[in-house]
């Protein structure tokens, strides 16, 4: 079976953990030890990983520097894809039995110039303030700011990925046995100079919607999106929520999600599903195996027999 599994920035790195080598490491070898049984089990298992709180750490030390040394962004998430990439397959190589290769590939993704988002920032990143702090730092760097859970955060534009440029290079890795590492944090945001020519662009791309084209562009059979929640919840942080077994992705309306949480997760997922007619699973990272077998998270199929909610 071919899988892409994609891990969430909290499963790298658990809200509200400060945001430390020691902490990145740790989360990483619990990753890949998650993920280890599938690729020993014979598996084809493609690998991509958020990068939210990585990519704004990345950015404030930027900044703090001299304005000419400051980095734009796709060179940050270029920096962000290797060092979490490392991370990643160290953690791999040390669980996997001999023989088990692994590989990293940096993956430029190209955006539309013209996409809305560039006029509408969404994707939060770095650490999580609280509202004064956070209107503060954003009125000193004239940052945009967004609520996040209960602290608020950076937000900048996360345009929809158009194409994965080294999707034929992935592809072919992937067919002689290796486990790949790739778009990481969405991948390296890229568009067309007027000439013709690619360079970068001030975006993040969202992991998610990333992991969803990587996956249909490969033939993947499951895609597999790993957070820190056991799956996706109705009336979620109310007295009413309740947990989704099964779904079929008509029956689920993406926007009745909060955006910059749970929404790319089920807009990745019921995408997937319809254009392609495979499988997407929603759900926690320890729960891998379970989550394959159809036993745990949130499972989004096409089937006749999965009813409409009521």
């Amino acid at each position: 079976m071919r899988i892409v599994a994609a891990l969430g920035g909290n499963a790298l790195l658990e809200r509200g953990q400060p945001l430390t080598h020691a902490n990145q490491n740790a989360n990483a070898r619990r990753a890949a030890k998650a993920i280890a049984p599938l690729c020993a089990a014979g598996h084809e298992v493609v690998i991509t990983h958020g990068n939210g709180p990585q990519v704004g750490l990345l950015a404030l030390q930027s900044a703090a520097g001299p304005p000419e040394a400051q980095q734009p962004f796709d060179v940050l998430s270029a920096e962000t894809e290797g060092m979490l990439g490392y991370l990643i397959s160290q953690g791999l190589r040390n669980t996997l039995p001999a023989g088990r290769e692994v590989v990293g590939v940096l993956s430029q993704v190209m955006v539309d110039r013209d996409d809305p988002a560039f006029a509408n920032p969404t994707k939060p990143i770095g650490p999580v303030y609280r509202e004064t702090e956070a209107r503060q730092m954003s009125k000193e760097w004239g940052w945009t700011i967004i609520p996040d859970g209960s602290g608020w955060r950076r937000a900048i534009a996360s345009p929809r990925p158009v194409a994965i440029l080294e999707c034929e290079a992935i592809a072919s890795l992937v067919s002689q046995g290796f486990t790949v590492i790739c778009v990481g944090g969405g991948g390296i945001p890229v568009a067309r100079a007027v000439n013709g020519s690619l360079e970068g662009v001030e975006a993040v791309i969202d992991k998610d919607h990333a992991s969803g084209l990587l996956a249909r562009d490969l033939g993947a059979d499951c895609l597999l999106l790993l957070t820190d929640v056991d799956a996706v919840y109705r009336d979620w942080r109310t007295a009413s929520q309740h947990a989704i077994a099964e779904i079929d992705p008509d029956y689920l309306d993406p926007l009745a999600f909060e955006p910059g949480t749970m929404r790319p997760k089920v807009e990745a997922a019921t995408t997937f599903v319809r254009d392609t007619g495979k499988r997407a699973v929603i759900g926690k990272s320890e729960d891998i195996s379970e989550l394959l077998a159809g036993k745990a998270g949130t499972q989004f199929r096409r089937s006749k027999n999965v009813p409409a909610p009521k």
